[in-house]
């Protein structure tokens, strides 16, 4: 599954992804009262095409009634599920009690699922964190009261909020929520090979795993997983295929901005897809000057085009259970 990531995971990014073998694909993060008061950003995020695949919305707020009509909104909207984020870490978020600070209170879980549960007919599920600070690993609590009050399936990110995106998700916690409930339960954090990946669908019991900044300018991921746990050779990612997609991306982008703030908006994804090119500074300097989709295609034909001659593929750290993967 393809995490949220807040001005990543737009329809353009996400139809990569599902393409690529990616089961289901979630929409940015997207505030409850931002859907309801009909901002135009917010309404765009929650609003999807179930053409492109499995989509499922993520709302963040802390009321039961407003969650719910913006649920019923989403559904309405195309969402396949609607997801309660329970781990954003962010300081504005945990001030206003959303998020990662809603880990404190099972309780009040329990009644945001309930309501959202009983607005719509699409499966409700909750994204969590291990807990708010280290020391107090509140998952599998919060896990038990989130599906004792409806929630179809669990995502479990194996790092507290406090940390952040910092040192190395802990999976065993992601084993606990396994076993402390009997719906699906996803597991999440530095997964960024197939080795890997088989590891911990083995070592915890979880049915599904959910990448996140591993896929950032590499959709191609979900393949290789795909591929190394059927156990058929990965197929390594041309030249030609990087500079393919890479394009794609940018006339999707462009589609749903316009020539110069899709250019804008293609900047970052550029600099992911460049990633592991010989003289990488030069090239990002390069890229953050860009400002018209014919230039942005003209940079990266001279990079990824031609023979392929000087590109590398993605870096590839050591695929071992024990290695750090601290992309994912």
């Amino acid at each position: 599954m393809l995490a949220p990531m807040a001005g990543v995971t737009d329809a353009v990014f996400r139809r990569l992804a599902l393409r690529q073998g990616c089961a289901l694909a979630f929409t940015e993060m997207v505030k409850d009262l931002a859907v309801l008061h009909g901002n135009p950003r917010s309404l765009a995020i929650a609003t999807v095409d179930p053409a492109d695949g499995p989509v499922g919305v993520q709302l963040l707020g802390s009321d039961p009634q407003t969650l719910a009509r913006a649920a019923r909104m989403a559904e309405a909207q195309g969402a396949a599920l609607v997801d309660l984020n329970l781990g954003c870490p962010s300081p504005r978020v945990l001030r206003n009690g959303e998020g990662a600070a809603l880990l404190e209170h099972p309780d009040r879980v329990a009644r945001l699922v309930e309501a959202m549960v009983a607005a719509v007919t699409v499966p409700v599920t909750v994204k969590l964190r291990r807990g708010l600070v280290p020391g107090e690993e509140t998952a599998p609590r919060v896990a038990r009261a989130a599906v004792a009050a409806g929630a179809s399936a669990v995502t479990c990110h194996g790092r507290y909020a406090s940390q952040f995106y910092s040192g190395r998700a802990d999976w065993g916690v992601i084993g606990r929520v396994c076993e402390a409930v009997e719906v699906p339960v996803i597991g999440n954090g530095d997964v960024d090979c197939g080795p890997v990946a088989q590891d911990r669908l083995e070592s915890t019991g979880c049915r599904g795993i959910m990448i996140g900044r591993a896929a950032l300018g590499n959709p191609w991921l979900f393949r290789e997983l795909l591929d190394h746990l059927k156990g058929v050779p990965v197929k390594e990612v041309s030249a030609a295929e990087r500079l393919a997609t890479a394009c794609e991306h940018l006339e999707g982008l462009v589609s749903l901005h316009g020539p110069r703030w899709g250019t804008l908006a293609m900047r970052k994804h550029a600099a992911w897809y460049l990633r592991g090119i010989p003289g990488a500074a030069a090239l990002r300097a390069r890229l953050f000057r860009v400002d018209t989709p014919e230039a942005m295609v003209g940079l990266l034909r001279e990079v990824l085009g031609g023979d392929g001659a000087g590109v590398h593929p993605h870096r590839r750290e050591a695929c071992e259970p024990g290695a750090d993967h601290s992309r994912g």
